[in-house]
């Protein structure tokens, strides 16, 4: 489309683009989701940030998709308390259960945050959530690491959230309910781009 019209654009541009007008994407396609998970996997995993070991806090609902994403410094009770409230906040549902490891940051902020939820601490029952570190590795090689947290929570949370549009489970779904869903997300991911060029 660009090309068409003798605009030429860089992969800088893009990465600009990306910068500037990922967070809007993410809070629109967030508002259009809405509520959707009863169960919440937890897990966390360090990334090295200038020299600085940094921790990703990734919550996933029982489809595999991420419901958000936190970079901290620390492993802590206080970390894990601010995480469970920022899913909270976004997803605005409880969950009827949380599975997590055996790390006990998430036993008090699990029980204040969601007491009516059931908390399965067993390592073999979060594979789902271990799993999902995977893209995250290859996005920080492709990128030659993070530079800063800030830019770490920015990009993964971003790309995370579009990438939910896109990661349909295949293996559970038929082909023709696959493709009615992948066509109503591009549709609805049209809109949102639609919406923040007017603004």
């Amino acid at each position: 489309m660009m090309a068409q019209r003798s605009v030429d654009v860089s992969y800088e541009n893009i990465r600009a683009w990306c910068e500037k007008f990922g967070r809007q994407y993410v809070q629109k396609i967030r508002h259009q989701c809405g509520p959707m998970c009863n169960v919440w996997n937890l897990d966390e995993v360090y990334l090295k940030i200038n020299g600085e070991c940094q921790h990703l806090w990734c919550a996933l609902d029982q489809e595999g998709q991420v419901l958000d994403i936190l970079v901290k410094s620390k492993r802590d009770k206080a970390a894990a308390e601010r995480f469970f409230k920022k899913v909270l906040h976004y997803k605005r549902q409880a969950p009827r259960q949380v599975v997590t490891n055996r790390l006990a940051s998430y036993n008090q902020p699990c029980a204040d945050i969601l007491p009516d939820a059931a908390h399965i601490r067993d390592i073999g029952a979060k594979n789902r959530a271990e799993n999902s570190h995977q893209p995250t590795r290859l996005r920080e090689c492709r990128r030659k690491r993070f530079k800063s947290a800030g830019q770490a929570q920015r990009f993964v949370s971003t790309f995370s959230e579009i990438g939910n549009l896109f990661a349909l489970s295949r293996h559970s779904v038929s082909v023709a309910s696959y493709r009615e869903l992948l066509n109503r997300n591009l549709v609805m991911c049209a809109s949102v781009i639609q919406a923040a060029a007017v603004q």
